[in-house]
Formats: C-alpha cells, structure tokens, sequence
C-alpha cells in the first residue's frame, strides 16, 4: 500500500510541479494558451506560486489535507476555464479532475486520518 500511495502521489506532483514552474517562468507557450483561455499571461507567474505553494502544504504531513482541499480547489477553477472556453471534455475539462482523483487517492493511502475521516462518513 505504501509503494501505491507514492506512485498515486508522486504522478500529480510530478505534474503540478512542472505546470507550476512553467508558469513561474512565463514562457511563450503558457501566455499563448492562457490567452487562448481568456486569461492574461501577466497573472501566470501568481498563478504558479499559489500552485506550489498549494503542492508544498499538500507535501507535508501535517498540512496534506489542507494542501489537498486547496488543490482541489485551484484544479476546480482549471475545470471551470476549460468549460467556459469549450475545449473537450475527457481531454481538456475532465484532466484536472483526474489529478486531483489521484491526489486525494494517495492521501487516502498515505493518512490513517483521512482512511479513518472516510470510514466514520
């Protein structure tokens, strides 16, 4: 279980990671897409702090579900855009739903207090 939990962590951090720094760095294809969204490129470099900084409360024990909620809630807003600017559903709209299914399944696997706040529902 422990060695599930890391490979159902490690893949969406891996992924959460990158797209937050390449939109620290701002480069061309991520002000080319997020105008494509509607979105200026100049909120970018934000939009990756409060990534990362989401993904390091999520990192640490003691913080995981916190961190997990909020990530949840800025792949929520991901949802959201990709609605609004009609991209497909399974690969555009439906993505940030299946990172945060996998965040939120390695957590389940990682906590006893998230197994136990589950099992008591």
């Amino acid at each position: 279980m422990k060695w599930i939990s890391r490979i159902l962590t490690g893949v969406p951090v891996l992924f959460l990671a990158f797209d937050g720094a390449i939109k620290i760095a701002n480069i061309d294809a991520v002000r080319e897409t997020s105008a494509q969204l509607g979105m200026s490129g100049v909120s970018m470099p934000a939009l990756g702090i409060v990534l990362l900084a989401c993904l390091a409360l999520f990192l640490v024990k003691r913080t995981a579900v916190i961190g997990a909620v909020l990530l949840t809630a800025f792949l929520g807003g991901a949802v959201a855009i990709h609605v609004r600017a009609g991209n497909p559903l399974a690969t555009h709209v439906l993505v940030p739903v299946y990172v945060a299914a996998l965040l939120w399944a390695g957590l389940y696997l990682r906590d006893t207090r998230v197994r136990a706040l589950v099992k008591g529902a």
